[in-house]
């Protein structure tokens, strides 16, 4: 089995580009990038059969333009991604703000605390 998918039209063995799917609501088709995975009720279609596609009468093609690249992080991701690291690096203050660290004053159930990980001690004992 090969790890490429081909495009679901038949007799046709081409690599798939791009993922079709019916809205029957709608009576609309869209056709965007390729998907993920694999769906039942959608159609891999090639790159030739996917700028040939037509919808039946009184249908509507969307078709989702493709990214053209790698998408690049935005500002907001990477500044999210520095305030993870930030936190990450403060584990003495986040403690000392949740009430004194560990088990001791908190949950009864907890035994231990390993950095953000907690053991709890079975129900039974």
């Amino acid at each position: 089995m090969s790890p490429v998918r081909r495009c679901s039209r038949t007799a046709c063995g081409r690599p798939a580009v791009a993922t079709l799917t019916y809205v029957y609501a709608d009576s609309t088709a869209v056709l965007g990038p390729l998907a993920t995975y694999a769906e039942p009720h959608c159609y891999d279609l090639c790159a030739e059969h996917s700028e040939r596609l037509t919808a039946p009468r009184g249908w509507e093609v969307v078709r989702l333009a493709a990214a053209s690249g790698p998408t690049r992080p935005s500002g907001d991701d990477l500044e999210a991604l520095a305030n993870a690291v930030r936190e990450a690096a403060r584990p003495q203050e986040r403690a000392a703000e949740a009430g004194g660290g560990g088990s001791r004053g908190g949950d009864p159930r907890s035994s231990s605390r390993r950095g953000h990980l907690r053991v709890l001690k079975s129900p039974d004992s």
